[in-house]
């Protein structure tokens, strides 16, 4: 049985420009910082709190801002990449450090990405999962995602519009949860040749891609219960301002275009995500956009939520890696 609180877990509210975020915290050492993705929370790092600790580090996962129990301000427009990138760089200086390793997953991924481009003398390290890092640049993101759909709509233009997702997946959000996550997992995702679910018809719902079978083999009915708790208290509105703040970022990191993250990093995904499989041109291009890359990782047979899927190989290879920087 799975629990939201853990032997050895301090569950800790931090000032940040957010109001307050939320952590978990476990271990001593240096500290790593970890960066949940959509639709997930701190909780999604559970099975790397003990084993990051276990190897003489300080844990910390929060809730990003709008998620779980940290401060969901008003506006689109506070969910922007600088917003969340200062609230990283506060929690930091509330756990009293001045400098920290970073990892994040999902939209975490680029959460860790962006803090490192924009605040390294904090962020020393940067440990991406699942979504490769690609520099900013091109067109317009909205503009780019319009065209991905053709006859049907991408996810993330899908998301755009405020109210439109939320009146899909707030009537059941535990039973659309369930099938998000089921619908990117290695081992329930549709096998191809299946409608992507990374698409909608025009005028339908994402659900309708949806498998509707058992949950994947990572997710208990208690691990769905904490998300779907967490989702159903805080709304989906704040977790969903991230998408439609993806033209903000680009406007905001213009002065970062096309800019490399040099410091030590370790990208892992899954072989069967599409967020790597679309992306293959960006792991390509690592040589040049991650100058300080020590090792790149797909895992066989998995799909995106990778630290929940390969627990253990992903604790190896963090562990590993972190082991490798220098002191």
């Amino acid at each position: 049985m799975s629990r939201a609180v853990q032997a050895g877990e301090t569950h800790r509210l931090v000032p940040s420009p957010a109001g307050r975020t939320h952590l978990v915290e476990r271990g001593t050492g240096p500290l790593v910082l970890l960066v949940h993705g959509f639709p997930e929370s701190w909780y999604s790092w559970r099975h790397q709190l003990a084993a990051l600790a276990a190897a003489g580090y300080r844990a910390v996962a929060v809730d990003v801002r709008g998620y779980g129990r940290s401060s969901k301000p008003d506006g689109v427009a506070a969910y922007r990449m600088l917003e969340l990138i200062e609230d990283n760089v506060a929690v930091v200086r509330a756990l009293g450090e001045e400098t920290a390793i970073i990892i994040g997953h999902d939209w975490g991924s680029g959460i860790a990405a962006g803090s490192a481009l924009v605040r390294p003398e904090v962020f020393t390290a940067v440990g991406l999962l699942s979504v490769p890092y690609a520099p900013r640049g091109g067109p317009r993101p909205s503009e780019v995602f319009a065209r991905m759909g053709g006859e049907e709509e991408f996810y993330v233009s899908y998301f755009q519009k405020p109210g439109r997702a939320e009146a899909e997946i707030e009537p059941d959000v535990r039973g659309w949860l369930a099938g998000f996550y089921a619908a990117l997992s290695g081992d329930t995702m549709p096998v191809p040749g299946m409608p992507d679910p990374h698409f909608a018809t025009r005028g339908g719902t994402l659900r309708e891609r949806f498998p509707t079978g058992p949950l994947p083999f990572w997710l208990d009915q208690d691990d769905l219960d904490v998300y779907a708790g967490e989702f159903e208290r805080t709304g989906m509105s704040a977790a969903l301002n991230r998408y439609r703040n993806m033209d903000r970022d680009w406007e905001d990191l213009a002065p970062w275009d096309a800019a490399p993250i040099v410091q030590p990093s370790v990208f892992i995904g899954g072989a069967l995500d599409a967020s790597t499989t679309w992306m293959t041109d960006a792991i390509d291009a690592y040589p040049v956009t991650l100058p300080g890359l020590a090792s790149s990782h797909l895992l066989d047979g998995c799909g995106h939520w990778i630290q929940q899927e390969r627990a253990h190989e992903v604790n190896q290879i963090l562990t590993g890696w972190l082991a490798s920087l220098p002191a």
